[in-house]
């Protein structure tokens, strides 16, 4: 902390942060084809912001056990789990999603990492009967920042040199 200034913890690629404490503010960058995946108990006061690459663990099972977060099937049941531990209950959670971005170029997306992401989660919340409140999601290559406050439960989007509440 910088003179009263209270620094926002970033979540880097393939992390996530957990956290009950009121006045954090926990921020990932460069959503491309990634999804950043926010959660919020405002009855318990404790948030959660993951950044997941690809859908299914199921390409490096290896790496799956070691990062979690690396991939929606195994990092989205990560992040409940760890706000479960702090009292958060499904019920009274909600989720905010950003990124899925298109990444190809000439109208070219091979991989189509970014669809697949939104699909991976779309059936995992699905199959789990958690609705997403608000997303800004898909598109061509954008970098979004997504950021959460754990206090209010805000949470923000930048990209486009603009910044709005999801």
């Amino acid at each position: 902390m910088i003179a009263g200034v209270v620094m926002p913890r970033i979540v880097g690629v393939a992390e996530m942060i957990v956290s009950q404490r009121r006045g954090e503010h926990l921020i990932t960058y460069a959503l491309g084809s990634c999804l950043g995946i926010a959660v919020h108990d405002a009855t318990v006061g404790v948030g959660g912001l993951l950044h997941v690459m690809l859908p299914q663990s199921s390409i490096d099972p290896e790496r799956a056990r070691a990062q979690p977060a690396a991939f929606v099937d195994t990092g989205v049941p990560a992040l409940f789990r760890e706000c479960y531990k702090c009292g958060a209950k499904k019920e009274r959670m909600t989720v905010y999603v950003a990124g899925g971005a298109y990444t190809g170029a000439n109208d070219q997306d091979h991989f189509q990492i970014g669809k697949r992401n939104l699909v991976a989660l779309r059936r995992l919340l699905w199959k789990n009967g958690v609705l997403v409140r608000a997303e800004d999601v898909g598109g061509v290559l954008t970098a979004r920042t997504m950021q959460l406050s754990i206090g209010t439960g805000e949470v923000t989007l930048r990209y486009g040199g603009s910044e709005r509440r999801l």
